[in-house]
């Protein structure tokens, strides 16, 4: 393969200063027509709403030129503070401008508010005395908060604190920020400490759109969730190991045999507290526990490492659900998470199309449900299979990964750290895949963890590029306007990726090879 040439100084400037412009062109979008509380006046609707006229070509527009900033430097970057000046640039319009594409700010508010006066968050706002209702999507106003204890009291702090809706979206909004100022202080050690360049894993992270409009602007709580767990990671890999192979001393050994032996608590305790932020941060832990293994591996260092990071993990659960005092009523609330029925989830897409071609003979209502159950039972399956393949080292894991680079020296113990990193967010990108809804921020849940670990990145970011064009400027989705021929489409496109795997597959063309073979004989 021929190497790609290298990006200029000049086209390094032409990216930042474009990547600007889409990002005022956006944050004009949002002043027009994004999630605002209040509706435009009525003479101008027809130019400033969310999908006005004005409003929908300055969205376009700035996210065509956002996304093709991002996509032109995904090979690298000069460094990472070039990327992080970069991102910080883009990210002020949309900081100033009202909240975009998106109204479960709102929902946040309200379920803050309704913690916060003594309510019950997790019986939805709905009949709760919340001051901020009427901003509330509808389908959200009656459903339960789906979110962990961590992430309501936060929400109970912004009401108290910010008195009116204005200043408890902003303090929300910075505790987004937050959540994604740790991850610019964490990735990059973890990504080179998986081989792979810091400044390269924090731009295709924080200057993704999805990430700058659904986070930044939006402020959704995965900020928070995907900070915790890429700190959590971080504190596996930094700390003090075994000598390597060759007798070197590990790198932090000044550190001692203690801080070594608590490390892994606290990386689980971070752990714990992304999972009460939004339980879906659970998956990640199994590829954790295979982290915090240090020296061979064997059963017994397993059962050590396990046992450090579960007891940080179930601590800071526990804990602060006591604290909190929601209960386990964070956990009920998942179960209405399904409600909304959209193509762009793949399992989804194939009970409706079921249900489409049903309709001549009386339509097959129940089809979203059973495959929604069934692409969750093969999650489960794939999840312990592909734990096992990191575990093992062996299997697709490290061919999925790309091409294999020798990490230097003594920060790399027995196995592959970047293939545990790796298969964590390849486990997050599988959930997404099999969730029974899709929300384009969802991306970001495997984005940070693959990007500091994966050298193939085209397969997680073009979904991503597209993703953007997915939600209007005021949180309509796209995909509710083209349900039917939407969901034609995402079955087509399932169609082509499991023959075009299957086809790839040396495991399944072997078999193939000997299930031809018996029905011949």
């Amino acid at each position: 393969m021929p190497e790609r040439a290298p990006v200029t100084g000049a086209r390094y400037h032409l990216i930042r200063w474009t990547g600007l412009l889409g990002a005022l062109g956006l944050a004009l979008a949002a002043v027009l027509g994004g999630a605002s509380p209040d509706p435009p006046a009525a003479g101008w609707a027809v130019f400033t709403s969310g999908r006005g006229v004005l409003s929908v070509l300055a969205w376009a527009a700035g996210t065509a030129a956002l996304v093709w900033a991002w996509w032109s430097a995904r090979h690298g970057v000069p460094s990472a503070r070039w990327a992080l000046v970069t991102v910080g640039l883009w990210a002020v319009p949309l900081l100033l401008a009202p909240p975009l594409a998106s109204r479960d700010i709102y929902s946040y508010a309200c379920q803050g508010w309704t913690y916060h006066t003594g309510g019950d968050p997790y019986a939805g706002v709905a009949g709760q005395g919340c001051p901020w209702l009427d901003a509330v999507a509808p389908l959200w106003r009656d459903t339960p908060a789906p979110y962990g204890p961590v992430f309501i009291w936060l929400a109970g702090l912004a009401a108290a604190a910010g008195v009116g809706l204005t200043g408890t979206v902003l303090i929300l909004r910075a505790a987004a920020v937050a959540g994604l100022a740790l991850v610019a202080l964490t990735l990059p050690a973890l990504a080179r400490r998986c081989g792979l360049p810091g400044g390269r894993a924090l731009w295709l992270t924080l200057g993704c759109p999805v990430v700058l409009v659904h986070l930044v602007s939006g402020a959704h709580n995965d900020a928070l969730m995907v900070g915790l767990l890429v700190a959590g990671l971080w504190l596996l890999v930094a700390r003090p190991v075994p000598p390597d192979a060759d007798g070197d001393p590990p790198a932090g050994g000044a550190l001692g045999r203690g801080a070594a032996a608590l490390m892994p608590v606290a990386a689980g305790v971070l752990l714990g507290l992304a999972v009460a932020v939004k339980v879906t941060a659970l998956v990640v832990v199994p590829f954790a526990v295979v982290l915090a293994v240090s020296g061979v591996r064997r059963p017994a260092a397993l059962v050590r490492a396990g046992a450090a990071v579960l007891s940080g993990v179930v601590a800071a659960v526990v804990a602060t659900s006591l604290l909190v005092g929601s209960g386990w009523g964070w956990v009920v609330g998942l179960t209405r998470s399904g409600d909304s029925r959209q193509w762009t989830s793949p399992p989804t897409a194939v009970g409706l199309l079921i249900d489409y071609l049903a309709r001549p003979v009386g339509g097959a209502p129940q089809a979203v449900g059973v495959v929604r159950m069934s692409a969750l039972v093969l999650l489960a399956a794939f999840l312990v299979a592909l734990w096992w393949w990191v575990w093992r080292g062996s299997g697709p894991v490290a061919r999925w990964r790309g091409p294999v680079s020798r990490v230097h020296g003594r920060y790399l113990p027995v196995g592959d750290r970047g293939q545990a990193v790796y298969g964590a967010g390849v486990a997050l990108a599988a959930t997404v895949v099999a969730a029974p809804v899709f929300y384009p921020w969802y991306l970001v849940w495997p984005l940070a963890l693959l990007a500091a670990a994966a050298y193939r990145t085209r397969w997680f970011l073009l979904p991503a590029a597209v993703s953007c064009f997915l939600v209007l400027p005021d949180g309509s989705g796209v995909a509710a306007m083209t349900k039917a021929p939407g969901t034609v489409a995402m079955c087509g496109l399932l169609a082509v990726l499991v023959v075009r795997t299957a086809t790839r597959s040396p495991t399944i063309l072997r078999l193939s090879r000997r299930f031809v073979g018996i029905v011949r004989r």
